[in-house]
């Protein structure tokens, strides 16, 4: 049991362990070092300009991995390695709309990822416009036979994200519930946020035994045309031309990077990114931002002396296609001695909130870590801590405890599966915010004597 000493700070009482205030210059002088980091920015301008999109399952991820295990072994990080694996890999190919009557005039659009194709004629037909999904799931099966469904919603932009998990679903299965009820392409008003001409790709997903469609996502103010069509009360006819391919099986892979403990009896925390990006832009803030940041943090925690836990880095390969870099990682190495994972993978603008799920015994942490970042000008969050996507299958798999900083993603979904995911849009002042704060938490929990083990689940 770890002494408490209790400050007062008007009527609030803090409750800080006696190690975090005799820890608290070196805490200060982490924070102050990462806020002039540079490492950070330099790994999303070095991924963005000499390597670019990284699509997973092609050349120019491998490029990637050879790129990053080179970076992570000039940064002086242990056990650099790529671990590979095999993939499904769908390519994109040609990308046409146009409306055709009443209002002839072409649309941006770009395909989904596991769209079907067209064919190199296209397709023409009419469209039946749905303002909502729910409006889909409501049509009568096979209602849509012969048509291209339209689907559109009112996605707006969320600090914390939440509105992509409302209107997301438009494409996460929108095309899957229109190739059941029998359309011959879907259209979806892009998951995003922005009011550029710029359609936001993404993965979708068909159930065993459908059939998948040609499906694609038109930018917002061509879907907002669209609609004003309709709401004039006009058949509307489109030609789609959407050619992508799936190429088979393909070679993915993670790369992982130590910064050794000095107690491996602690176990071991893993923090994540993902490598891989989407083709439209150079996967600037998705997500050469979230391995920029996790690894300049762990740089700073290095630059320190060597924690008493192992900090394992997961840039993960394969994520926007179907998180198999993560899944990977979980079936490799469920039986080695995880504690606690992290990942980074909202962007790069500040953090605003901290969100744990540590064992009851370790809440004396939790209050530490949320007092040491205060500074950064984070609160404490309510909600469990649930982990990223490419940490899920380790954390199901190791029942691990979990920290969470909340990046602030009001203007995530503007730039998020575009073309405009660029370096232009890194916010090098924030960028360095969320360093500092990564460093304070590694900081703290690789070195804290808390035992982390969670409570079994039922």
């Amino acid at each position: 049991m770890r002494k408490k000493t209790i400050l007062f700070a008007g009527a609030t009482a803090l409750f800080l362990s006696t190690s975090a205030l005799a820890d608290n210059h070196d805490l200060m002088a982490i924070q102050a070092k990462a806020l002039n980091d540079t490492v950070a920015y330099d790994i999303v301008e070095g991924l963005t300009t000499e390597i670019g999109p990284r699509q997973a399952g092609t050349e120019a991820e491998a490029r990637a991995r050879v790129w990053a295990v080179d970076k992570l072994n000039a940064l002086g990080f242990s056990n650099v390695r790529s671990e590979p694996y095999m993939m499904p890999t769908w390519i994109r190919g040609k990308e046409t709309a146009a409306v055709i009557s009443p209002f002839p005039q072409a649309l941006a659009i770009t395909a989904l990822g596991n769209s079907a194709s067209t064919g190199d004629k296209g397709l023409s037909a009419e469209v039946v416009y749905f303002p909502t999904l729910a409006d889909l799931i409501a049509a009568q099966e096979a209602s849509l036979s012969g048509k291209i469904a339209f689907v559109s919603h009112n996605m707006k932009p969320t600090q914390d994200g939440s509105s992509y998990g409302a209107f997301g679903p438009a494409r996460f299965v929108g095309p899957n519930i229109a190739a059941k009820k029998g359309a011959a392409a879907i259209i979806i008003r892009s998951a995003g946020t922005d009011h550029h001409r710029n359609p936001h790709t993404g993965n979708t997903n068909f159930e065993a035994g459908v059939t998948p469609i040609p499906a694609g996502a038109l930018s917002i103010p061509d879907a907002e045309n669209l609609a004003r069509m309709f709401a004039l009360g006009k058949l509307v006819k489109l030609n789609l031309v959407l050619t992508p391919q799936n190429i088979g099986q393909q070679p993915s892979g993670n790369v992982i990077a130590e910064l050794l403990g000095s107690d491996p009896s602690r176990g071991m925390i893993v923090i994540a990114c993902h490598l891989d990006s989407w083709d439209l832009g150079t996967g600037a803030i998705d997500d050469s931002a979230g391995c920029a940041i996790i690894t300049a943090a762990a740089k700073q925690v290095m630059a320190a002396g060597q924690p008493k836990r192992t900090i394992r880095l997961l840039w993960a390969g394969a994520e926007e296609v179907g998180i198999w870099g993560g899944k990977a990682y979980g079936e490799a190495h469920k039986g080695e001695n995880h504690v606690l994972a992290m990942e980074s993978d909202f962007g790069a603008d500040r953090v605003w909130r901290v969100e744990f799920n540590l064992p009851e015994g370790a809440s004396s942490v939790a209050t530490e870590i949320a007092q040491a970042l205060q500074p950064l000008g984070i609160g404490r969050g309510q909600q469990k801590a649930s982990g990223g996507a490419d940490v899920q299958a380790i954390i199901k798999n190791s029942n691990l405890a979990v920290i969470d900083l909340q990046q602030d993603g009001t203007r995530y979904f503007d730039l998020h599966h575009t073309p405009d995911d660029t370096l232009d849009k890194i916010d090098p002042e924030q960028l360095r915010q969320n360093v500092a704060a990564w460093s304070t938490v590694l900081s703290i929990i690789a070195n804290d004597d808390a035992d982390l083990t969670m409570a079994p689940t039922e």
